[in-house]
């Protein structure tokens, strides 16, 4: 089998696992650079999320000003394609992190890039939850803060890990995209190593772990919104 693999996929093997090169550290930079763009980008989307929902007309804080900043904002990172934010925030990356190319450098405009996707997508969640729930828990006394987290969080639970895996799944895009630049990653390693040295079979492979791991993030998304969903109704 190992002699059967060799054959057809010579340039993988050439690659190896280890070293600089290697398929671990390919992957491994790929999920560290998906792991903590979706927490950076996470916290920034759910926090203009909120505030989207939060100070819209019909919101529990409408505030006109508020609410046209929030979305300005989102509005303006998510119009601007990921490839050209790459570059348009280089300076910034630079004095944040000290360079502008590798997996950490990436973490910057990964975040920025996601985080205003994510927000759309949670506003989309939050709004969609039930008004007379919020008028209930305010008629009741709730705080502000029991609003945010036990009504708009925890009704939109289920639909929120549904947006969370879309999101990932683009994110993951994005680390590829970040990859061919310089990044490293699984997205340099199908661009650098297969398409720019005519290795097919190393970009083939390339192309089939990334997908492994958008079938995994999808998996797991629709099993965890799935179970939160029961437990809703």
């Amino acid at each position: 089998m190992a002699e059967l693999f060799a054959k057809y996929f010579p340039n993988v093997v050439y690659q190896g696992w280890g070293g600089d090169g290697g398929w671990l550290p390919a992957i491994g930079q790929t999920l560290y650079m998906t792991f903590w763009s979706a927490i950076f980008g996470g916290i920034l989307g759910l926090i203009f999320g909120i505030g989207l929902v939060l100070t819209d007309s019909d919101g529990i804080l409408p505030n006109r000003g508020a609410f046209s900043f929030f979305d300005k904002v989102v509005s303006f990172f998510r119009a601007i394609p990921f490839i050209i934010l790459l570059a348009f925030i280089a300076p910034v990356t630079q004095k944040i992190v000290g360079t502008q190319i590798g997996t950490t450098a990436a973490l910057v405009p990964l975040s920025l890039g996601v985080f205003p996707f994510y927000a759309r997508q949670v506003q989309v969640a939050l709004a969609s939850v039930d008004h007379g729930i919020i008028e209930a828990a305010e008629s009741l006394g709730a705080t502000f803060s029991d609003i945010i987290f036990d009504v708009y969080l925890r009704e939109a639970r289920s639909e929120l890990i549904r947006v969370t895996t879309v999101t990932l799944i683009s994110l993951i895009g994005l680390t590829a995209m970040a990859g061919a630049i310089g990044a490293g990653g699984l997205g340099n390693m199908a661009i650098a190593y297969g398409y720019n040295r005519f290795a097919n079979d190393t970009t083939f492979i390339a192309t089939l772990l990334v997908l492994v791991f958008v079938l995994l993030v999808q998996l797991i998304g629709d099993f965890l919104a799935r179970i939160l969903n029961h437990k809703n109704s």
